[in-house]
């Protein structure tokens, strides 16, 4: 049988990527996205466009991160920062990661599937701590003592297939696959017409991506 696995697909260049990496390797894969309260809706609609466009089954979970607050992403009183920012910017959402792999490990509870996906990156990234290797090793651990299919003796894996590689490296890895990155969305504040802002953190690290790969960025911008 095929194997299954849940991809956390947030519309953006490196979850695109996982997605079309995940689907290479042979995995069936279930892309799931989330409406947290996030300022730009755009990048949903970009996971609606990918998931149609590789034919595999999206569901969009609707949680409240924006009644948390804290984050720039999540909080309009909290200006956007238009430069990068030393340590852990503004744009961190308090638990994100935590809560989506949280809702990924369920859904691939009920599918049986054992394997989840996550874009996250330790190398060209933000700060965000969620994203660290640490962090998906625990949480793998934890999801192994937490859930029947551990208890079971079925082998969770949390796969981080893009965390050790540079931005460049993502995309020449998504170009490989025939990723149309224009498909894309990563801009923290792009319009309703899904254009980026080129000033946030999202932006300057997909577009000095573009340059270390040598091709040429397809980003709208506004």
């Amino acid at each position: 049988m095929t194997k299954k696995a849940v991809v956390l697909l947030s519309g953006g260049l490196d979850s695109a990527t996982t997605l079309v990496l995940a689907q290479a390797e042979g995995f069936s894969c279930y892309a799931l996205s989330f409406d947290y309260g996030q300022r730009s809706k755009t990048e949903l609609e970009a996971a609606e466009r990918l998931a149609q466009h590789y034919k595999v089954e999206h569901k969009i979970m609707r949680i409240g991160l924006d009644g948390i607050g804290g984050s720039a992403l999540t909080d309009e009183s909290i200006d956007m920062p238009d430069q990068l920012e030393e340590g852990i910017p503004v744009t961190y959402v308090p638990a994100r990661n935590t809560v989506f792999l949280s809702l990924a490990l369920g859904r691939a509870e009920v599918l049986e599937a054992d394997d989840i996906f996550i874009g996250v990156n330790a190398v060209d990234y933000s700060g965000y701590p969620d994203c660290r290797p640490e962090f998906i090793q625990a949480f793998e651990a934890m999801a192994n003592l937490a859930t029947k299919a551990g208890s079971d003796g079925r082998n969770i894996k949390i796969r981080t297939p893009l965390i050790d590689l540079t931005k460049g490296q993502i995309i020449e890895l998504g170009l490989l696959l025939k990723l149309d990155y224009s498909k894309t969305v990563s801009c923290y504040a792009a319009d309703t017409s899904g254009r980026a802002c080129g000033t946030c953190d999202s932006c300057r690290l997909r577009a000095k991506g573009f340059t270390d790969a040598g091709v040429d960025d397809p980003t709208r911008y506004q």
